[in-house]
């Protein structure tokens, strides 16, 4: 199962390739085993950030773990990288754009079972080890921002560093924009931090009835792929190590 249909992966990986160095090879008996190809790496590395899934369960007979980390250390040191993040980014914004104007907030609980400095014990999980992210998308449930934090932590505390987060990417939130949350965040301070950064707020309210598309909140529960009924809510990530 192809992890990107092809006509998304194709442009990304002729934009990637046009990036790549020239190769030289002075082995003196000029025997040594071929080299993997790169196309080949890229389309695993990709696998792995879409399915989100270990270097292992992805390396197979064309490739080996060992050779997706090395080559992807790589090619993140000649900068490469982050120059496909920011064609991707700018095309992006060029053919689509981002709707700004309504952004909606929140936070999800995933495990953590090998621990980690920022897990804590989950609320919702028989006190597993476990993390919350906390994640700022746009109208259409594009991811601007996201912080991470304990999971028995509250979710109106992330609200600031959250959106702090996607400001850092793309700057200012534009004045008067609205900000969609649950009814976690139904307090006056929220409202008071919301106003002191120049935005609007729709929040449910405490003890009233709120079903997931009363308002725009359901796009980032979407785009984390979590469902209505357990998460009703929600840099643009780049390639990482």
């Amino acid at each position: 199962m192809p992890a990107l249909p092809p006509y998304i992966i194709e442009p990304i990986w002729q934009q990637f390739e046009a990036l790549l160095p020239e190769r030289r090879t002075d082995h003196p008996l000029g025997c040594h085993r071929s080299r993997i190809p790169e196309r080949v790496i890229f389309e695993k590395l990709v696998q792995v950030l879409v399915f989100g899934c270990a270097y292992q369960r992805i390396a197979d007979a064309s490739c080996s773990e060992s050779t997706l980390r090395r080559r992807r250390d790589g090619w993140i040191e000649l900068g490469l990288m982050e120059r496909l993040k920011e064609i991707c980014l700018e095309a992006y914004d060029r053919l689509i754009g981002l709707e700004l104007s309504e952004v909606a907030v929140d936070g999800c609980v995933t495990k953590a079972p090998c621990g980690g400095e920022k897990a804590g014990i989950s609320p919702v999980d028989r006190g597993k080890r476990a993390i919350k992210r906390s994640m700022a998308v746009d109208a259409k449930g594009i991811p601007l921002g996201a912080v991470s934090a304990p999971a028995n932590r509250h979710d109106s505390p992330l609200l600031v560093p959250t959106l702090q987060a996607a400001s850092e990417v793309l700057g200012a939130l534009p004045e008067e924009a609205s900000v969609h949350l649950d009814r976690g965040y139904d307090s006056r301070l929220t409202r008071e931090r919301l106003a002191e950064l120049g935005l609007r707020w729709e929040i449910s309210g405490k003890g009233k009835p709120a079903p997931f598309w009363a308002t725009n909140r359901w796009s980032s529960g979407r785009t984390r792929g979590t469902t209505p009924t357990r998460s009703l809510c929600g840099a643009r990530s780049g390639w990482g190590r």
